[in-house]
């Protein structure tokens, strides 16, 4: 192996990891909003996870990213061991898309692929097409690379030292697997690895005999990407790092002795083409080294219990930066979240709400740690949106970014009126003031309506439903409306000397504080009309 077939080899390696990010970039955003909500497709249904993990992995082109991402979603609380051992079974079959991609004979689509994905990338500004030219020349530029790394190893089926190991290979599957395991660490790749394997088969260099091995041992090397990321995560997420690793791992030393049966199968099913065998034994293994573990999912969580040791009581960081990595589903967090906090708000001023009317000072330093607690995720989803910002998000999300700022700044308001509510609840009680029958009647009528809108806003923002925010805009006169006559009635009332000049500043207050909150879920409803806008408007003619 002379230097410039290192040269070429290397080449050929970067234009396939590069094609195969722009593939994968491409695939995610053309995925767009089926991609960022997935996973709330997850349930406890284990079958369920697999599938999600399965379509996830396909469409961002990675097992690693996908395990990433759901020890992110562990570290964060979002998601159970149970949910993510069965996305992270899902993705070794996912990632398997990768090698049928490369394994047919497609060289003559090379040029076309790159010619038009390149002038479709030059000569359009329209969004969709754009992604689907990325996807184009990911994929033209990914089997450039499997063509020039196959070209740079031709020279080795003539070489007597790189035969000798791969005669050792096909007798010694031990070593075929520490070899794939070694190619995996170095590129962080299984699907490299997989792709150097097929580029091997278009020089007549290998045979299915020593690749399956290698494959085993590239599942294995995937696992340190997820190994590394878990490091600065709580003892959950270690412990779904140390499953992807046991499922790996249990897989290559159960199905290394049917190794010739499997070799047979996919003889059987893709005769005359290695590159092919390859492929399906990938995809074979994972199937069934799936079934046969998924039913012991449980043993798997216990023993990682056992090798990481028992949990630490320590919170949940929400919005885990590993997220990140796949911008998609990082915005779907970011909105879940939010929504999260909203209705934390609205449970607050509930709460502060039902205290003022049976002056209840036992839920003071609830509301109050509640209010801290809202403070304390707005800076944490503000700072994450920041980096988001910064990622590859398409128009329609980005724009949807910046608006999520001004909801989470209404969502912190609402939480100040809350705070303001139970303030006067103190007054109240250490004043020893009523509230009369008619009063407490008209703070339930307008205390209804400003729930009711607020709900209402707040499940607009969270399914983007047009529809439903634009009625908020209704409930909101009404509640202006409301807070106008209360007010007037109210002070006719203080003139006739039926209620007391404290009693009248608690209601007066009270009534604005609630006026005040259906401005800010109009605020809220008020977004989501101007996200749909955006979204109508990002087709651009080119």
């Amino acid at each position: 192996m002379d230097i410039n077939m290192i040269i070429w080899l290397l080449g050929g390696l970067g234009l396939f990891l590069f094609g195969m990010k722009m593939l994968s970039d491409g695939l995610e955003s053309v995925a767009g909003n089926k991609l960022k909500f997935i996973l709330e497709k997850v349930t406890s249904n284990p079958f369920s996870a697999v599938v999600v993990g399965a379509v996830v992995t396909a469409l961002v082109q990675s097992s690693s990213a996908t395990t990433v991402m759901v020890i992110g979603f562990v570290n964060s609380g979002i998601m159970t061991l149970v949910q993510a051992t069965g996305i992270i079974m899902g993705a070794n079959i996912g990632t398997t898309v990768t090698a049928f991609l490369v394994s047919f004979n497609v060289e003559l689509l090379v040029p076309i692929l790159l010619a038009i994905g390149a002038s479709m990338i030059l000569f359009t500004k329209v969004k969709r097409r754009r992604d689907v030219a990325t996807i184009l020349l990911g994929f033209g530029i990914l089997l450039l690379g499997m063509d020039t790394m196959g070209d740079a190893m031709y020279p080795l089926r003539e070489s007597q030292v790189f035969k000798d190991l791969i005669v050792n290979i096909s007798g010694n599957w031990f070593l075929g697997i520490v070899v794939g395991l070694g190619i995996t660490l170095l590129v962080q790749s299984s699907s490299a690895t997989t792709g150097i394997l097929i580029a091997l088969t278009r020089s007549g260099s290998i045979s299915i005999e020593a690749a399956f091995p290698i494959v085993l041992g590239a599942n294995i090397g995937t696992c340190i990407t997820a190994l590394l990321s878990s490091i600065t995560a709580n003892k959950t997420a270690k412990r779904a790092a140390i499953i992807h690793l046991l499922f790996n791992l249990i897989g290559a030393i159960v199905f290394l002795p049917f190794g010739p049966l499997l070799i047979q199968i996919v003889k059987a099913i893709s005769p005359n083409s290695v590159m092919l065998e390859i492929s399906f034994i990938h995809l074979i293994f994972n199937i069934l080294n799936t079934l046969l573990l998924l039913p012991f999912a449980g043993v798997l969580i216990r023993v990682s219990a056992l090798i990481v040791g028992p949990e630490e009581a320590m919170p949940f960081e929400i919005l885990d930066r590993r997220l990140l990595q796949t911008p998609s589903i990082a915005e779907g967090q970011v909105i879940i979240e939010t929504v999260n906090m909203a209705e934390l708000a609205k449970r607050n001023l509930q709460t502060a709400v039902e205290s003022f009317i049976n002056d209840d000072l036992t839920k003071v330093d609830q509301v109050l740690e509640t209010e801290q607690r809202i403070n304390a995720l707005t800076e944490i989803l503000t700072e994450f949106m920041v980096e988001l910002s910064s990622s590859d998000l398409d128009i329609a999300e980005f724009v949807r970014i910046g608006d999520t700022y001004h909801v989470i700044n209404d969502i912190e308001r609402i939480g100040d009126h809350a705070e303001n509510i139970i303030e006067l609840v103190e007054e109240k009680v250490e004043k020893n003031v009523k509230i009369s029958k008619k009063g407490k009647a008209e703070l339930a009528q307008i205390y209804d309506y400003t729930i009711l809108a607020l709900d209402t806003a707040i499940e607009s923002y969270r399914t983007n439903d047009v529809a439903k925010a634009q009625s908020v805009s209704e409930l909101e006169r009404e509640i202006n409306s409301l807070h106008k006559e209360y007010r007037d009635t109210h002070i006719r009332r203080l003139n006739a000397g039926k209620v007391s000049p404290i009693a009248s500043i608690l209601f007066l207050d009270l009534l604005s504080n609630l006026e005040r909150v259906g401005d800010h879920a109009m605020n809220i409803a008020d977004t989501v009309a101007d996200v749909e806008d955006v979204e109508e408007k990002s087709i651009i003619p080119a």
